[in-house]
């Protein structure tokens, strides 16, 4: 299967089974969203979920965030990985939200960059969530699924290469839910130790699948099956 058609075979099957994709994060605004985004950094989702009901009720703007201290706000997420960093993150971010951008969240990924706790692929996240914009955020499951079903090259070695290879093929018009498309089948089905090749709907388009097939047939002594051109 050629790239082209394999990133036509991949967004033909998401846009039919998975027409709306979203986080999971829960959010009511863009504030609310850079925070959870911000604490979500090598935790889960679900966890965030739970911890930030009460943050968002008791610092609902980036001003009563930035007024308060270290340990008031700790408390809050104790409970989520690296919790002092992301506590110091939540407070420099929201006092440079305050004093440099009039309390709003800006919208494009140069800007949101200079924000503490902020990184590319949050950025990524922050305006292609908010705002449908045609950038690509890559996390631990993009990564992978990327790879495995062959959207991009295995010599691609970081983060940064992937999003330039996904990209340079997807239609822009998608690129905001393919990010979503790509994390939910990696958290869902394509799981890092144990994909579930056995209940995956696109094991048609999947050098992963494709490969290991062949090798258990070799295992097995049988011819493997011819490869796709």
């Amino acid at each position: 299967m050629l790239k082209k058609e394999r990133f036509k075979a991949f967004v033909d099957h998401f846009a039919l089974q998975m027409p709306v994709a979203e986080t999971e994060l829960a959010y009511e605004n863009p504030y609310q969203l850079l925070v959870a985004v911000i604490l979500s950094a090598q935790c889960t989702d679900k966890r965030i979920n739970m911890v930030t009901p009460a943050l968002f009720r008791d610092f609902p703007t980036p001003e009563l965030l930035a007024a308060t201290t270290f340990d008031e706000l700790f408390h809050y997420i104790r409970s989520v990985s690296y919790p002092n960093n992301k506590t110091k993150h939540l407070i420099g971010m929201a006092n440079m939200l305050v004093n440099d951008f009039g309390g709003e969240v800006p919208s494009t990924v140069n800007e949101l960059v200079k924000l503490p706790g902020v990184g590319r692929k949050t950025a990524n996240v922050i305006t292609s969530v908010v705002w449908n914009q045609p950038n690509m955020a890559v996390d631990t499951h993009v990564f992978r699924v990327s790879k495995r079903l062959g959207l991009v090259t295995q010599n691609a070695k970081t983060p940064l290469e992937v999003e330039k290879q996904l990209i340079r093929h997807l239609p822009k018009e998608v690129i905001h839910k393919a990010h979503h498309w790509l994390i939910l089948h990696g958290r869902y089905t394509c799981l890092a130790r144990t994909p579930k090749c056995d209940t995956c709907s696109i094991t048609h388009l999947c050098r992963y699948f494709e490969r290991n097939k062949i090798q258990a047939a070799k295992m097995e002594g049988l011819p493997p099956a011819p490869k796709k051109s």
